[in-house]
């Protein structure tokens, strides 16, 4: 059975192998000591809220195999405020078993309870996990266009 739950700075420890497996599958270096820091400077800052989904086993003795972060943000067109779903792995042994739908539905659940506009999320062009997004009511938007400018030339084309 799986638990998801909002992650908080006691679960770094377990949040951080994660999230590093999730940055080298984007093709990044590993690097526990940032990924920590970067972490825990969320959870500090309560920049974004992150869900974890734990396997079977005790309360005390639960292993993370998933998790998702999301970020607040706002749309001034609509002048309401929404969630973008920065960030979402499950570990591959765990894959097909509906963790992340299980995932989502908790950012879902948190962007209802806090009267949030909806959900944006961004993928790579060949990630499977759009099935699953698409499935999951999330509609890809085919009318515009996305742009990124970075304050290191190229940086942006060459990490993704």
């Amino acid at each position: 059975m799986i638990q998801i739950r909002q992650a908080s700075l006691e679960d770094l420890h377990q949040l951080v192998p994660l999230f590093d497996l999730y940055r080298i599958f984007y093709k990044q270096s590993s690097d526990l000591v940032k990924a920590e820091r970067f972490l825990k400077d969320r959870f500090i800052n309560k920049d974004s809220t992150i869900f974890l989904a734990f396997a079977n086993g005790s309360q005390k003795a639960q292993k993370a195999v998933g998790f998702t972060q999301l970020f607040n943000t706002f749309s001034s067109v609509s002048m309401e405020p929404f969630y973008i779903l920065n960030d979402l792995y499950v570990l591959e042994e765990f894959r097909g078993q509906g963790i992340a739908e299980q995932l989502i539905d908790a950012a879902k659940k948190l962007a209802n309870k806090n009267h949030q506009k909806g959900i944006a999320l961004e993928t790579d062009w060949n990630n499977p996990a759009q099935k699953l997004y698409e499935r999951l009511s999330f509609e890809k938007d085919i009318d515009h266009y996305h742009y990124f400018w970075s304050t290191k030339p190229s940086s942006f084309l060459q990490n993704n």
